[in-house]
């Protein structure tokens, strides 16, 4: 099929479109776009700067992607957003260009779904399958894990990390990283529960849920601090690949600064 411009969008002549591509009233298109095949947008959307999109993404209205990051050291610099296959972005989103203080991408996964108003901003890297709901705001060179769920209007703080499969409930501020695996809630966000549910959809088995569970209570409960904690789990046998990921982010964002594991480390601060 045809690519399928409106009358009134209006298209570079050097951007580069797929095959099937729709683009609605009002759309703006630039120069150094990529559209990747039966891509859909919806009236008012703006594509900018160096931006490269996958298969079979929809934007809704008033989606903006690839603009300035909002950093005021900024210079110009030839940064970019790339935005994988099968994502969904609603009304208002917003994605930033990179700046020039990791590599250069903003980037986006594959299957994701953001609700209307989500920011990604500049340098954030986000993964796959990942729920953002509405007014969800994601500060810069922030890290989201896979499978990740983000109740509304929740901040990340920037450099702070999401691990995979966890959940974060509506109106939290995330200062720290948040481990994998956990439900965290809060001003400040802080780990509440196992996300169990999530696991079983998963197919995770039971007895890693089991030790998952174990290793909560000794960490955030208990609280006998992480080295104890993964002795008594070792007790139950070899460490598991999920449990040795939950401890290996405890123990990063504990050397990071400000318990974000990638912000600058405490010896070097």
């Amino acid at each position: 099929m045809s690519t399928d411009i409106a009358q009134t969008a209006v298209v570079d002549p050097r951007a580069k479109l797929g095959t099937n591509v729709k683009i609605g009233h009002f759309c703006i298109i630039g120069p150094d776009v990529t559209i990747g095949d039966d891509t859909r947008l919806e009236n008012n959307v703006v594509l900018s700067g160096i931006t490269r999109i996958g298969e079979d993404n929809h934007f809704f209205s008033n989606c903006v992607i690839g603009t300035h990051p909002q950093d005021t050291t900024y210079r110009e610099t030839a940064t970019c957003v790339e935005v994988g296959h099968g994502n969904i972005f609603r009304e208002f989103c917003t994605v930033n260009r990179a700046t020039e203080k990791e590599d250069g991408v903003t980037r986006v996964g594959d299957n994701n779904y953001f609700m209307t108003n989500t920011h990604i901003a500049h340098d954030c890297k986000i993964g796959d399958r990942i729920v953002i709901a509405n007014n969800g705001m994601l500060g810069g060179h922030v890290h989201v894990g896979n499978d990740v769920t983000i109740a509304g209007g929740v901040g990340v703080n920037h450099f702070a990390s999401i691990g995979q499969m966890s959940f974060v409930s509506a109106m939290s501020r995330v200062l720290h990283d948040v481990p994998p695996y956990m439900i965290v809630d809060g001003q400040p966000a802080r780990p509440r529960a196992v996300n169990s549910v999530g696991l079983k959809r998963h197919d995770f088995p039971e007895e890693d849920i089991r030790l998952l569970s174990k290793s909560y209570r000794l960490l955030y409960r208990s609280c006998v601090g992480l080295e104890a904690a993964r002795e008594e789990i070792l007790s139950y046998g070899p460490l598991r690949p999920a449990l040795k990921e939950l401890f290996d982010c405890v123990e990063r964002a504990g050397l990071g600064k400000h318990g974000r594991s990638r912000q600058h480390r405490k010896k070097a601060a």
